[in-house]
């Protein structure tokens, strides 16, 4: 699969790892359709040029990802969404059992699972469904589904139950739809980013961030998204890719 006059659904987009993606591909003569509940997602797909759209979108609703993924056929000019990169997701930190003895809490969990699992499994249910529609290329592949996890999934540190849960079944997820979804002709990846310059990250101290980029075993720094987005084109282009999670960490190890 080519980058050049294709679609693709990118989520999460208003910033972080789904902006740089946008943008590499949109540099790279694609059409992408870029979907989050930020306000600033209109602004960036305004700076992108024609080639990009925006749609404000929650993945947990079926009814809001649906109509992105149908925004995004019809932006291509009848080829059809051939890749979605699912960047959306939020980061939680909670002990079971905090300073006073307190349980951790149960609905922050579920909020945690629902938009970093139940999200994903959701973008990927719509969009699978959609490219299977797609004219078959030469040796049969209708579209391509990159999914973000995290090192967390391998590597979770103390407070990271609910993230590093959901993580891991976006791991999990990975083989088994790239096994259902082969009749169709559709790939599905996970990439699975270290610690990254993103709005995220931002949130941390700047001690914590300099702690968390010297524990890097090289380079020794904080990756950046635009090294996200060359992956996730790489992706898109190796048809031998395929049912894998590709870890993007520097090396790092987390403790």
């Amino acid at each position: 699969m080519q980058v050049k006059d294709n679609t693709f659904l990118i989520t999460g987009a208003a910033s972080g790892l789904g902006a740089a993606t946008a943008e590499r591909l949109v540099a790279a003569g694609g059409r992408v359709v870029l979907c989050d509940l930020s306000d600033a997602v209109e602004a960036h797909a305004e700076r992108l040029g024609e080639g990009a759209q925006a749609v404000r979108g929650d993945v947990t609703s079926g009814e809001e990802i649906q109509a992105a993924v149908d925004t995004a056929v019809e932006l291509s000019n009848g080829r059809g969404l051939a890749g979605v990169v699912h960047c959306a997701g939020v980061v939680s930190v909670a002990k079971l059992v905090d300073r006073e003895g307190n349980p951790a809490d149960l609905d922050a969990y579920n909020r945690t699972i629902q938009i970093n699992l139940v999200g994903t499994f959701n973008v990927m249910r719509l969009a699978a469904a959609a490219m299977a529609k797609n004219t078959a290329s030469e040796d049969g592949e209708r579209g391509i589904i990159i999914n973000t996890a995290s090192i967390a999934a391998f590597d979770g540190q103390v407070g990271q139950c609910a993230y590093s849960a959901s993580k891991a079944g976006v791991v999990s997820m990975s083989l088994p739809a790239a096994r259902e979804l082969s009749r169709h002709g559709v790939r599905v990846m996970a990439i699975a980013p270290g610690v990254f310059e993103t709005p995220m990250m931002s949130e941390i101290p700047d001690e914590a961030a300099q702690a968390l980029a010297a524990a890097v075993p090289f380079p020794k720094r904080l990756g950046k998204p635009d090294e996200f987005a060359r992956l996730a084109e790489q992706i898109i282009t190796n048809a031998m890719l395929n049912g894998e999670v590709i870890r993007l960490d520097g090396g790092i190890r987390m403790q």
